[in-house]
């Protein structure tokens, strides 16, 4: 079990707030942090990672991380980082950047296997794409075997076809390892892929908790369908009005009543939602 409390004063975008998380997080579980930027996602993986420093107090399968004064120096807790920007060694192969965290071929092959990399262990990073330096930072990560795997949104400048096979390999080796796993993301696609529970975070503080489906499910009463936008334009076509509407990585339009039109502003997040909807799957 992973139990947290802890608080740390923060200076957000909306001025000065505290984060405030009181959590217990059952071994062996993916857990998605989830929010708006400067909620204090980022800053709660540092924490656990001993990156910064907090009050309160983290016990992990027993043993204490952090308690009033005392915190556990970075190198000797049980954790894994995957950072958004690699941060691997350029000046070492592949094989090496795993080997370099801990001297075990063994473990270094099997995790170059998993994620399709042996025959790029001679390349030095510089040499890969994005996908394949990602892959690289996933397993070095999981070179101590870890206890606790941190991952601070690490598929966010991937495409989306990389992205998905990458959500594979990371559930097939937190799957393999029994690794707890945290990660931040705003993908709710990635979300529902990998997380069995979601975290939302909003001003330091956890608004949300609960599985995939009950926090990123938007819909309420009968309505069928609910999609979160931005409003791009908005244009009257002879006695209506047509909404542009950004969704994900589509562009749809939507008609609007003059009274609707009114009420709108171009760049504000909407909400399209229906309740009468046949849907094709093609």
């Amino acid at each position: 079990m992973l139990n947290l409390q802890i608080e740390k004063r923060l200076q957000g975008a909306g001025g000065e707030m505290k984060l405030h998380v009181d959590l217990a997080i059952e071994e062996g579980s993916f857990v998605a942090v989830a929010g708006e930027s400067g909620s204090g996602k980022t800053t709660l993986l540092r924490i656990l990672a001993g990156l910064e420093k907090a009050e309160g107090r983290i016990v992990i399968s027993g043993e204490t991380w952090m308690d009033s004064g005392y915190s556990m120096p970075v190198q000797r807790r049980k954790i894994g980082f995957v950072f958004q920007d690699y941060a691997l060694f350029e000046n070492m192969t592949v094989e090496e950047n795993l080997l370099f965290v801990e001297e075990d071929r063994v473990l270094s092959s099997k995790l170059l296997e998993m994620t399709e990399l042996v025959s790029l262990k001679g390349r030095m990073p510089g040499t890969l794409s994005g996908g394949q330096k990602q892959r690289v930072a996933l397993c070095r990560a999981m070179m101590k075997k870890p206890t606790l795997l941190l991952m601070d949104e690490p598929l966010s400048a991937l495409d989306p076809v990389m992205r998905q096979k990458l959500q594979q390999e990371i559930t097939a080796l937190h799957r393999t390892f029994g690794t707890t796993t945290l990660m931040v993301s705003h993908d709710p696609s990635e979300i529902y892929r990998l997380a069995d529970r979601v975290l939302v975070l909003d001003r330091g503080e956890v608004v949300a908790d609960g599985s995939p489906k009950e926090v990123l499910l938007k819909t309420q009463g009968s309505q069928k369908f609910s999609f979160e936008g931005e409003l791009l334009d908005i244009t009257k076509v002879d006695v209506i009005y047509v909404a542009v509407i950004s969704i994900g990585q589509q562009l749809v339009e939507v008609v609007v009543s003059s009274q609707e039109a009114k009420h709108l502003t171009i760049g504000q997040k909407v909400m399209v939602s229906t309740k009468a909807f046949a849907p094709m799957i093609v």
